[in-house]
């Protein structure tokens, strides 16, 4: 006997919704694990509107989208474990956990959905010379200290990198109090959505510098500037353009990683390109039984389309466990010219009802160009695109009508 049909591991908006769908799908009994102290995930400290626009139909904040879930999960008979580590999972699919009320407890699921979400890159990462003074945070640890702690982190602020949650937060400490003086992005494009650079930046003048970088970091107590330099097309900095930048706080907004050590330890093949676990079209990773979703499969910018991609992997852990998912050959997905990843990384068209959605960014921005499926290499299908940017994750449809017995299906740009 399991201790339970599926167990979710991670209680943010992906673990919510792959529990609900789940349970909702013939799994009798589910459990979500969550190391915080409540549920929500990083959707707790995100009180800006935007989130439920395609979900609920409605402009709402991050709390208010994730209470949605939270309350019908306690409305269900849904097991919540919180302040709660987990150790270790198996290929069996036994997860190890540890936490004050019940100490060491290792569980076996009949099924177990990845759902731990992503974490940001951190000055380590980008090795920028200079002192270690304070003031230097990531873009998200400095919203979760102002929305949620209560603290002001700073008054003169640069930010480094135009992702989607540096945006955010060069709106949100204009309208603390503080004083952004510029965004830098390495890219000669921004990688966020662009209707966070229009509402966060524009609306407030702030400005967005392509194509440059910090390279100094300069203070010993607390940061006292920075310098910001331009960079060739191979972002290396130019020598000579760097401009110092007085200035008390740097946030760092320089990318999102899959949290992988989980995955990795157990031996789960993982994505170069996505840097997450390889799933298929029912979400399934290389160990059958455990399914990945969400930001721990590649990172989304929409909560709307994790809580989509997240119902599908509960509805197909219940498939497993009650043994109505096919195995199987699956065709392979190959990202082509202009396309940066695909997922899923195999389809089973026996698992999918009429078509399958493949989602997909690109490596910079187009305009006026055709999206190509290959299907073994022949041409079975062309969309015409206006625009595409690396920001903005896309999506197609293909009929499972047309992969007949295909061996890989490609997608590419033709411009």
């Amino acid at each position: 006997m399991k201790d339970y049909d599926v167990i979710c591991i991670g209680g943010g908006p992906a673990g919510l919704a792959a529990a609900l769908s789940a349970r909702e799908h013939g799994a009798k009994r589910v459990c979500i694990i969550e190391r915080d102290l409540e549920l929500g995930g990083i959707l707790q400290q995100c009180i800006h509107n935007g989130f439920g626009l395609h979900t609920f139909k409605e402009d709402l904040t991050g709390p208010e989208y994730a209470q949605r879930f939270i309350d019908r999960v306690k409305d269900s008979d849904i097991e919540v474990r919180t302040d709660t580590m987990v150790l270790e999972i198996t290929q069996g699919r036994t997860v190890h956990t540890l936490n004050q009320k019940n100490g060491y407890a290792p569980l076996n699921a009949g099924a177990l959905i990845l759902t731990m979400g992503c974490r940001e890159r951190t000055r380590g990462a980008l090795a920028i010379p200079g002192t270690r003074p304070a003031g230097v945070l990531t873009a998200g640890a400095a919203q979760r200290l102002v929305n949620i702690e209560g603290f002001m982190v700073g008054k003169r602020v640069v930010i480094l990198g135009s992702g989607d949650i540096g945006l955010i937060m060069a709106r949100r400490m204009t309208l603390e109090g503080a004083e952004v003086l510029a965004v830098a992005e390495l890219l000669p494009y921004s990688s966020g959505l662009t209707r966070n650079i229009v509402q966060c930046l524009d609306d407030f003048n702030i400005p967005l510098l392509l194509q440059h970088t910090v390279t100094r970091i300069y203070g010993r107590e607390r940061v006292e500037s920075v310098d910001i330099s331009e960079v060739d097309g191979q972002g290396r900095p130019v020598p000579g353009t760097e401009k110092n930048v007085p200035c008390d706080t740097l946030l760092l907004s320089v990318g999102l990683l899959p949290e992988i050590e989980l995955p990795f330890a157990a031996g789960i093949v993982l994505d170069k390109r996505t840097r997450g676990p390889k799933v298929n079209e029912s979400m399934e990773t290389s160990v059958p039984g455990i399914f990945a979703c969400g930001n721990v499969a590649h990172v989304h910018d929409l909560v709307d389309n994790v809580t989509t991609e997240s119902e599908k992997a509960g509805r197909c852990a219940a498939a497993f466990v009650n043994g109505r998912l096919h195995r199987g050959r699956g065709i392979c997905t190959l990202a082509g010219d202009g396309i940066a990843y695909i997922v899923p990384q195999e389809v089973r068209t026996a698992n999918c009802s009429g078509s399958v959605e493949l989602y997909f960014r690109v490596t910079r921005i187009f305009d006026q160009v055709k999206l190509n499926l290959r299907i073994d290499g022949q041409i079975v299908k062309s969309v015409k695109k206006r625009h595409m940017a690396p920001g903005e994750m896309e999506s197609l449809s293909v009929p499972c009508a047309l992969t007949g017995n295909a061996e890989q299906l490609q997608l590419e740009i033709e411009t």
